[in-house]
């Protein structure tokens, strides 16, 4: 092995791990995301070639592997109480003379307070040993929590491996608690791509954190770009640290992102001034803040102010009461989306809010109005979920006056007048010639991550299919200048751009026309893993659930749409008007197409490989376009055996599978067709 390859190596993890600091932790980014991103892919090349070198706390491995069949439940070192909380100024001073009658000992200087920033995410507990993250968890109920490392390592904030150059200062065992959040950017992106593929919305950013730490695709996860605030040590194995200051600035040392609006205060007077002084500002930030947490600063006096069977003593949550407005519901509108899914929303009295005019809100669906009996005319109290999607929280209906109107859920699309069906708490039309789903699909074709039609926005959209001059994405490709250039707002250089634009998209390559052909359940990423499968739209429209469902990614439920999509007669009318129209249906990309020795060869994995993880191999394996399986079979082309192999060893046997050491193995995947 080359010892000139081994320090390239290290040296590459090294400099990506100070980068991930600056940029994390200190927000002082040296370089640009492209720079970044080729260091990153440096590495990715070295230890291919290498595999005997990749590591855990590898920059490259934090998401690899296939999804997890369900989590397993960790008990917590120290429990994960909860924490008291408040409104009122009043109970905080409470609390600060709580706590200086049971320290009567303790000089009054002595006591201070640290405050911070209360992040409305999910808590979570991070475990390292000799600075390496092991595993880490859910709260759960304080005592047991759900083992979701394998999404956490997903989380860029996480150090795979702390950056502290000084080893006496870092305990070998230590824990760290900390939020996971999602950011107010990526959650609107987020409900934007949901509402794009007709599926429910996530109605606040901390909902859609938790549901993305649970989920069973690590994949996915690491797509929703969760970000993390260390707050706190939670077990170690000595007393090097004396205060919760220390270990919030020791936190930052080791490489951990720590929320940098904390204040040491002298006193509660100047709790009350910091804490008072962030209920405006807080709304600045790119994340959730629901209040303040204060906390007093020595470690030793948490000790002897100890907890209650709930919550610790010597901590307070200080909470912002929520802003709300009172409003009055003009009407209860029902909007239909590209897949046909019905959706009300309230149309309300313009009023003021969280800094913006509020005329609209989700009413999620019709279930929800039965369960508020949301009535038109109601009045109501309405809040930003999160401060950023306006809901109905509640009807006040001591103001009703016997003139508001009961709302009737709809039994026919109120747009092409089709019956409507119901899936669960979902109404859905499924008519395929419905003009609301047609200007959905439409918008979605154009998209940026679709077939990305500059200038094609929803206003051009809706004149077309009003006029009738384009019933489905497919007849984009037959509009002529004379179409275009006497709408509204298209003058003659904005009709020949879009047409320009138009020609353009007809090359893209196949995943984005499989993103945009709007399948349920598809996604751009989806869409890719797709195309770089199956290589043409033919082969893909003619593979069958079980086919699709050996796909790495590809679950049940995705497999049943495809096959369900491409089995429509309007579908395939559709598909054969953008051939004729010179759309481009096969992969172009080189990124789409690696072809090795194992290119669709299907392997099984039995005993342990020296060197290797099983995911490590599992990974290996897909990136050179190979299977993985977990049984062997009349269908299993390779079983790669390491020590203590199980009984699939007898059972390759049996069937004449070739059996693989590890050295054969490696020899396999070097080579090249």
């Amino acid at each position: 092995m080359s010892k000139k390859a081994i320090e390239e190596i290290e040296n590459l993890r090294a400099k990506i791990r100070y980068h991930d600091k600056k940029y994390y932790v200190e927000n002082m980014p040296e370089i640009a995301d492209y720079e970044y991103d080729q260091l990153v892919k440096e590495l990715d090349k070295l230890e291919r070639a290498y595999p005997q070198l990749i590591t855990s706390d590898s920059p490259t491995q934090r998401v690899s592997g296939e999804p997890i069949s369900g989590f397993t439940s960790v008990e917590h070192r120290i429990p994960m109480l909860s924490i008291d909380n408040t409104y009122s100024e009043e109970e905080l001073r409470e609390f600060d003379c709580r706590i200086r009658r049971m320290l009567k000992h303790v000089d009054v200087d002595e006591i201070e307070y640290v405050v911070e920033l209360k992040i409305d995410g999910v808590a979570i507990t991070l475990w390292y040993e000799e600075g390496i993250f092991i595993r880490g968890a859910t709260r759960g109920d304080g005592l047991r929590g759900d083992d979701v490392t394998v999404n956490l390592r997903t989380v860029k904030d996480i150090p795979l491996r702390f950056s502290c150059t000084d080893n006496k200062r870092m305990p070998s065992v230590l824990e760290i608690r900390g939020e996971i959040y999602m950011p107010n950017k990526e959650f609107q992106r987020l409900n934007q791509e949901r509402e794009e593929a007709d599926e429910p919305q996530f109605a606040n950013p901390r909902n859609a954190a938790a549901g993305s730490l649970k989920l069973l695709n690590h994949h996915i996860t690491a797509k929703r770009n969760l970000r993390l605030f260390a707050y706190a040590f939670g077990y170690y194995e000595d007393d090097r640290f004396a205060s919760h200051i220390e270990c919030l600035e020791a936190a930052k040392e080791f490489g951990l992102s720590v929320n940098q609006h904390y204040k040491l205060c002298a006193n509660m007077d100047e709790v009350i001034s910091y804490c008072n002084s962030w209920e405006s500002k807080r709304k600045g930030l790119d994340y959730q803040v629901d209040g303040m947490v204060v906390k007093v600063n020595s470690l030793k006096l948490h000790d002897e102010l100890g907890s209650t069977s709930k919550a610790p003593r010597w901590v307070m949550s200080y909470k912002y009461n929520p802003e709300e407005a009172i409003t009055r519901i003009e009407a209860i509108r029902v909007q239909v989306g590209k897949t046909g899914t019905l959706t009300p929303v309230a149309e309300l009295s313009a009023v003021q809010l969280s800094g913006t005019t509020v005329s609209r809100a989700t009413l999620h669906n019709f279930d929800e109005i039965e369960r508020k009996d949301i009535r038109i005319g109601d009045y109501v109290v309405v809040r930003k979920a999160g401060e950023i999607i306006p809901q109905v929280v509640k009807v006040l209906e001591k103001k009703r006056t016997g003139s508001e109107e009961r709302f009737h859920v709809p039994k026919i699309c109120p747009v092409c007048k089709e019956p409507v069906i119901k899936e669960k708490v979902y109404l859905r039309c499924y008519n395929p010639l419905c003009t609301a789903q047609a200007k959905r699909r439409i918008m979605y074709f154009v998209s940026r991550k679709a077939m990305d039609i500059e200038g094609f926005g929803p206003a051009i959209i809706e004149q077309l299919v009003d006029k009738n001059i384009i019933g489905d994405y497919a007849d984009i490709y037959s509009l002529k200048f004379d179409d275009l250039e006497p709408l509204e707002r298209m003058g003659e250089k904005s009709a020949r751009n879009l047409l320009d634009a138009i020609q353009k998209s007809k090359g893209s390559d196949l995943h984005r026309l499989v993103c945009a052909l709007g399948i349920q359940n598809v996604g751009s990423h989806a869409a890719e893993v797709l195309s770089k499968h199956f290589g043409t739209l033919d082969k893909l429209m003619d593979a069958s659930v079980e086919e699709l469902e050996e796909i790495f990614e590809i679950g049940n439920v995705m497999a049943n749409s495809i096959v369900n999509f491409f089995s429509n007669s309007h579908t395939k009318e559709v598909i054969n008007k953008l051939r004729a129209a010179g759309v481009n249906t096969k992969a172009t990309s080189k990124k789409l197409r690696l072809v090795s020795s194992i290119t669709e060869k299907s392997f099984v994995i039995t005993g342990t490989l020296n060197g290797y993880t099983r995911q490590e191999i599992e990974g290996v394996i897909k990136d050179l376009g190979g299977k993985v399986s977990s049984t062997v079979s009349n269908k299993t082309d390779f079983l790669v055996v390491g020590e203590l192999p199980g009984s699939k060893l007898e059972k390759a046997k049996e069937l004449g599978v070739t059996i693989l050491n590890k050295e054969e193995f490696e020899n396999l995947i070097r080579k090249r067709n």
